[in-house]
């Protein structure tokens, strides 16, 4: 039996996004601090059946907009459950404006990709981090270069137009020049979409214990944002618009499902580590499969923690979330969301930003600058702790 979620709706609007984790890869890459198990020795059928177990708990009424299969990696699963996996998803939740899945390099094919637009994907997302052999082997990561172009036209071919490729920069032994040509490498695949993430050493990777040991150094600071400022001319010089701190879309194909994270709107979470922002309340399924899976099957959810916060949190959360937009916190659209006026909540911060350059405001609301972007994180932990007093 679904639990009590009789709460007030979180956010604007009464659509959801659907997110599913799948913790399935062939091979834990060495970045990777995401939940994830090997794909042998487990029974992926059972765990996609837990899936639709756990969404038939919460039996959402409002609309789905966005569906979004993540992980681990999706196309490890086997073709032919994958594919009835998201015919049962779709059938439940009905057409949805953008269906993505992420796509490991390794793991593709045309067939593949015909097989899924058939069943109702609209949007791939492709890992494909680097176009140098050496970074692909240092990130652990199981596809040659190569791979990338094949990927993006086996996809094509196959008709999808939405395709996002991620990319990874500031790798140990990286260069400007060696950043400079995967940026051109993916640009000459004429995908509308391109991800561009620093490289972080977050536990329980391996790379985190790599660092902790001595092993590998992270770039120097200096380095990282000039590799930055450079996927930002080059990818803007190319048509891009900047829709996020480390996201670029041609104009209509930035990522609806994350957008939906940036403007704090509500989601469902599934799977094991899966975290939901519904009716309310932020939970989040514990990080265990075994655990997950001993849930559902008792027709409970697998909750590991979960948390109502109060309006003001929600405000300072909203604030954090939409300053990771390039167009920030829209003054009208974030009172009508919180019911807080931005400019008087986060006066203090924003003066003090504003006067080192770091943000631009107007009656309209406010957003980083150029410079802001370079130093975001510590200009939004001070927009997160309005809550305990800013300074």
């Amino acid at each position: 039996m679904a639990a009590d979620l009789s709460i007030q709706p979180s956010g604007p609007g009464g659509d959801l996004g659907l997110y599913v984790h799948i913790p399935f890869c062939e091979k834990k890459c060495r970045y990777c601090a995401f939940y994830s198990v090997p794909l042998r020795g487990h029974d992926v059928s059972a765990f996609l059946d837990a899936v639709v177990c756990e969404l038939d708990l919460y039996a959402p009424s409002q609309p789905v907009e966005t569906l979004y299969l993540g992980g681990g990696s999706p196309s490890a699963v086997p073709e032919a459950l994958l594919i009835g996996f998201l015919r049962r998803l779709l059938d439940r939740i009905g057409p949805v404006a953008e269906c993505t899945l992420e796509i490991n390099p390794a793991q593709a094919s045309e067939r593949l990709f015909f097989r899924l637009r058939e069943a109702g994907a609209t949007r791939l997302s492709i890992g494909g981090q680097s176009f140098h052999p050496r970074e692909l082997d240092f990130l652990g990561r199981i596809h040659c270069a190569d791979d990338i172009g094949r990927t993006v036209r086996a996809a094509q071919a196959a008709g999808f137009e939405n395709l996002g490729l991620d990319l990874i920069y500031a790798l140990a032994g990286c260069s400007l020049k060696t950043w400079e040509y995967s940026l051109e490498k993916a640009l000459a695949l004429d995908v509308p979409h391109l991800s561009a993430y620093s490289l972080t050493y977050e536990a329980p990777s391996p790379l985190y214990t790599d660092l902790q040991c001595g092993r590998v150094r992270p770039v120097d600071e200096e380095l990282d944002r000039d590799l930055y400022e450079a996927a930002i001319d080059t990818l803007t010089a190319a048509g891009f618009e900047q829709v996020e701190i480390s996201n670029f879309a041609r104009p209509g194909f930035a990522c609806r499902h994350n957008l939906r994270y940036w403007e704090n709107r509500p989601w469902l979470g599934l799977g094991p580590s899966a975290g939901s922002w519904y009716q309310g309340r932020r939970t989040t399924n514990a990080a265990d499969l075994d655990a997950y899976l001993a849930a559902i099957r008792q027709e409970t959810f697998a909750y590991a923690e979960r948390h109502t916060p109060s309006p003001l949190e929600i405000a300072c959360e909203t604030a954090v979330l939409n300053l990771r937009k390039i167009a920030g916190i829209h003054r009208a659209v974030f009172e009508q969301q919180t019911g807080y006026d931005p400019l008087t909540l986060f006066a203090d911060p924003i003066r003090h930003h504003a006067a080192l350059g770091l943000l631009d405001a107007d009656p309209e609301g406010v957003r980083l600058t150029r410079q802001g972007l370079f130093i975001a994180d510590s200009v939004l932990c001070d927009f997160a702790a309005i809550d305990s007093g800013f300074g």
